[in-house]
């Protein structure tokens, strides 16, 4: 299996979740699969939310809509939804800033004045590196836009207040999946494997940690729901311990690295 790897980075970052009130709005602490799928369709020039004929405000009848133009996904992710990523940080815990600013567009307020004071929580510095499987002609698409560093539009961490640097870019060939693993260096779905105790596993029982260990937990998105668009999250980790598979998942081994592909 081909593997395209590159960094993605940024100076900040704001992934938004759904679940928030009014005062101040959150991010999720990684960037999750439906947010890297909205970066590719930017690169290779696909529609997203916006564009989709059901959001215009001439059109009203949504079962109308979505028959005549047989559009249930925001083309993005409909013509990428299948490829498998990896996604590895640099960091544990990502570090995260409360920023407040105003918003004085006319529309953004119906207070006197028409301004709108915005909180949002963004990610500072993240700093990540993706792995994608090249295993039909999307993927084949991107890692040439990739290579050739060819985008239609430009990428960004969430929103478009956050631009993204894409670097180190490099196809890799000969990825092979393996049979056994000690840890994983991705994240991975907490179904797949579980957190083995040193003294519970033999092999592990004489050796000492040089460095300390960790573990990241958090639901991200994985999926779009496929009647409202929304998403559907999963349990991630993200952690240096010990593991034992416990799910179908398959772990590769790209140039030293246990990756999961999600």
């Amino acid at each position: 299996m081909e593997v395209i790897k590159f960094t993605l980075k940024g100076r900040t970052g704001f992934f938004k979740k759904p679940d928030v009130n009014s005062y101040l709005y959150f991010t999720y602490g990684n960037i999750h699969k439906v947010a890297l799928l909205g970066i590719f369709g930017a690169i290779l020039g696909y529609r997203g939310y916006n564009q989709m004929s059901f959001k215009s405000k001439y059109k009203k009848d949504f079962k109308e809509i979505e028959k005549e133009n047989n559009e249930v996904y925001p083309e993005f992710y409909e013509r990428l939804k299948h490829l498998k990523v990896g996604i590895v940080s640099k960091e544990v815990s990502i570090k995260k800033k409360i920023q407040v600013f105003n918003n004085s567009v006319g529309y953004a307020s119906k207070e006197k004045g028409g301004n709108l004071i915005v909180k949002e929580q963004w990610l500072e510095k993240p700093n990540w590196d993706i792995y994608i499987a090249i295993e039909d002609d999307e993927g084949k698409k991107l890692a040439k836009a990739l290579m050739d560093r060819s985008f239609v539009y430009i990428p960004y961490l969430g929103k478009n207040d956050h631009l993204a640097d894409i670097e180190n870019i490099e196809l890799i060939s000969d990825v092979k999946e393996v049979s056994s693993i000690i840890n994983i260096n991705s994240l991975f779905l907490k179904d797949d494997f579980e957190i083995v105790e040193k003294d519970d596993f033999d092999e592990f029982t004489n050796l000492e940690k040089k460095t300390p260990t960790f573990k990241y937990e958090e639901k991200l998105p994985i999926t779009l729901d496929k009647s409202t668009n929304k998403y559907e999250l999963r349990t991630f980790i993200y952690t240096n311990e010990n593991l034992k598979k416990i799910g179908d998942a398959s772990v590769y081994d790209v140039k030293d690295k246990n990756i999961v592909f999600i």
